[in-house]
C-alpha cells in the first residue's frame, strides 16, 4: 500500500524549485498559486537564499505550494491518485498540503490559509524571542522528564530518538546546560517554538478564517499528525489544521498508523528527504521514495505502480461512510442496530486498542444504511464501519 506525505518547514532550500520551474506547465502553475498567496513562490523557490526562505510566512506557503504542483506532475489526472494512494499525511505545515490532495479543501483555499498562518506564526513568534532544539538519542522518558524540567514543550515527536523541544530562549538555554544523559542536541534554525503555547494568537488568527471554508470528506485516507488517526470528516480535518499551529506534532503515532495499515511504500512531495529519512530509521521494511527534481518522475510513478492499492473512499455517492480513526476493536454501541436512526454527534461505537479508547461519533445525522464490520470485530485505521444516508441538510 501507497502512502504519500508531506514535509513540513525546515525541509526547504535555497534553489530546490529551480529544475522544476523549467517546465512551464509547472511555472504556470506555480504562478498561479503565487498570486492567490500573494507571494511570488517562484522567484522564492528558485532564487532567494536561505535567510529568506526561513522566514515562516514565505517558507509555508511555498513548502505547499511546491507539494500540490507536484503531485499535479505526478498525478496528470488527479483521480488517478485515488485509484493509487491508500493513505495520505503531512508533518505540521504539510498537513495542508496533504488534506488538499485528498480532496478536503481547494489549492486556492489552502493558499489563503497557509499564507494566513505563516503570516500569524510569525506574528506571534515576535512577541517572545522562542526557538527549538532537536534532541536526538537518549532515553525517551529521561528527554521528556528534561524538557518539563526546563518547562520545554516535545513540540515533535518524530519516532525514537528524535524529539524537537520548544520554548524561549532561556529554556533551551538551560537545556543546553543541563540536557538529557545521552542525547545530543542540535539547535534549529526557526523562527520561534512552533507547536507550542507560544502560538496561540495565531491559533485564533486562523480559526477566524476557516469559519468561511468549504470542506469536503477526504477521498482516500487521511493521517492526522496530531493523534495519527485516520480523520474522514472533512470539519474535523479543518479543525485539527487550525488547532495543530499551538499542538504537538505527534509524526510518531502517524508512522504507527502507516504501520497498521501495512504500507509498503512511502513517497515524500518535494522538497523531499526529511521524512523519508525519519521512515527509513523507523519503518523497516518498508519502501520509500524521496522525490526532489522532476528528472525522477518516471521512477517515481514506477514507485506508484509498484505500491498502488485504491482508496476505499472514492466515491461521493448518496450515503456518507464512517471510518475507523485507528487500529483496534470495534465496539457497536448497545443502542445502534440496522436502520437505527442517528443524531449529530451521536456515538455510534468504540474503537479499543492496547493504547487507546477511542470514539467513533457520527459527524451528522441520518439513517444507517449498512453496517460493514459487525460487533467485536478487529479494524484497521480508516476502514469503513457503516454507510450513513444523511438526512435533509446535513
Amino acid at each position: 500500500m501507497l502512502v504519500i506525505v508531506a514535509p513540513g518547514q525546515g525541509a526547504q532550500t535555497p534553489g530546490f524549485l529551480r529544475p522544476w520551474l523549467e517546465d512551464p506547465v509547472f511555472a504556470d502553475r506555480m504562478h498561479w498559486l503565487s498570486t492567490v498567496a500573494g507571494i511570488d513562490l517562484a522567484q522564492h523557490g528558485s532564487e532567494s537564499d536561505e535567510a529568506t526562505i526561513r522566514d515562516t510566512a514565505i517558507a509555508q506557503p511555498l513548502l505547499v505550494a511546491a507539494g500540490l504542483v507536484a503531485a499535479l506532475q505526478l498525478f496528470p489526472h488527479p483521480a488517478d491518485a485515488f485509484g493509487s494512494v491508500g493513505a495520505a499525511s503531512g508533518h505540521s505545515v504539510g498537513e495542508i498540503t496533504a488534506a488538499t490532495g485528498a480532496g478536503v479543501i481547494s489549492a486556492e483555499q489552502a493558499m489563503v490559509l497557509v499564507r494566513e498562518r505563516g503570516r500569524a506564526m510569525a506574528a506571534a513568534a515576535a512577541r517572545t524571542p522562542t526557538s527549538m532544539t532537536a534532541v536526538l538519542g537518549g532515553d525517551r522518558d529521561e528527554v521528556l522528564a528534561g524538557l518539563e524540567r526546563h518547562g520545554l514543550t516535545a513540540a515533535n515527536d518524530n519516532g525514537p530518538g528524535q524529539i524537537v523541544a520548544a520554548g524561549t530562549e532561556e529554556q533551551l538555554a538551560a537545556l543546553a546546560d543541563d540536557p538529557p544523559p545521552r542525547a545530543r542536541l542540535a539547535p534549529l534554525s526557526v523562527a520561534g517554538a512552533f507547536h507550542t503555547e507560544h502560538m496561540a494568537s495565531a491559533v485564533d488568527s486562523l480559526a477566524k478564517l476557516a469559519r468561511s471554508v468549504t470542506v469536503h470528506d477526504p477521498r482516500l485516507r487521511l493521517i492526522s499528525n496530531a493523534d495519527g488517526q485516520v480523520v474522514h470528516d472533512g470539519t474535523d480535518v479543518l479543525r485539527r489544521i487550525v488547532g495543530q499551529v499551538a499542538r504537538p506534532v505527534r509524526w510518531d503515532q502517524c508512522l504507527q498508523t502507516m504501520s497498521d495499515l501495512g504500507a509498503t511504500g512511502i513517497l515524500e512531495m518535494p522538497p523531499a528527504g526529511t521524512l523519508t529519512s525519519i521512515a527509513k530509521r523507523n519503518l523497516k521494511g518498508v519502501a520509500t521514495f524521496a522525490l526532489k527534481t522532476p528528472d525522477q518522475l518516471d521512477a517515481a510513478q514506477a514507485f506508484v505502480e509498484q505500491h498502488a492499492v485504491a482508496s476505499e473512499l472514492t466515491d461521493s455517492p448518496t450515503w456518507r461512510l464512517l471510518v475507523a480513526p485507528a487500529k483496534g476493536t470495534f465496539e457497536i454501541s448497545t443502542s445502534r442496530g440496522p436502520d437505527d436512526r442517528l443524531q449529530a454527534k451521536d456515538r455510534v461505537g468504540t474503537v479499543r486498542s492496547l493504547r487507546d479508547e477511542i470514539p467513533v461519533i457520527a459527524p451528522y445525522g441520518g439513517h444507517v444504511v449498512e453496517w460493514l464490520v459487525q460487533d467485536g470485530d478487529l479494524v484497521a485505521p480508516g476502514q469503513p464501519l457503516v454507510r450513513l444516508h444523511p438526512e435533509a441538510g446535513q
